[in-house]
Formats: structure tokens, sequence, C-alpha cells
């Protein structure tokens, strides 16, 4: 299934670093995000678009989980050429990924 069908997803810059939140829309997949939403799989699911670390954080009081992506926006706003600087399209894409149910 696809990401989306569980959580949705907020993004924000600063400078070339993205913040890509994940909030589950019932309480009880928090954990099944925990379990497959993991620093590696989601390098390889941005593979190509981020070039730097990616450091994932739970926050379990708000059922949520945040990823730090550097490297991910091309330089930064107001040095990329990207159509996208913002990297507000990169949660759609987040999305996209595939998990187990």
């Amino acid at each position: 299934m696809k990401l989306y069908e569980l959580a949705h997803s907020r993004a924000g810059d600063k400078g070339d670093t993205l913040t890509l939140s994940l909030i589950p829309y019932d309480e009880k997949d928090y954990e099944l995000l925990c379990d497959q939403i993991t620093v590696e799989k989601v390098k390889n699911h941005f593979k190509g678009i981020v070039t730097g670390e990616i450091i994932r954080y739970e926050l379990p009081l708000i059922h949520s989980l945040l990823f730090v992506l550097h490297g991910a926006l091309n330089g930064g706003v107001t040095t990329s050429l990207s159509l996208d600087a913002h990297g507000k399209s990169q949660s759609y894409a987040f999305l996209e990924m595939e998990i187990d149910r």
C-alpha cells in the first residue's frame, strides 16, 4: 500500500535542509510507521535527490515522525534553480512510498 493511505505529511525548509513530518490519520498506525519508515528506507526513496544526512525523530506524544533531510533542496531557496525550491512537493513524493500493512 502507499503511505498516503495511512498518513499525511507537511514540509518545511531552512536553507538546504528539508523537514518532512509524517502524521498517521489514526493514532493506532503510529507504531506501524515507526517500524516501517526507517532512515534507510527514506534514504532509498529519495536517492538522487537528498545528498546529505537524514535524521528521524519520533514524537510519540503527538503520534508523529519528523525527518530532517540535509542536502535536499539543491542549495536552498535563494540559490536553487529547482522549480520547487521550498521542497513542498517532496512531502507528496514521500507519501508515494510503498509500505506493508
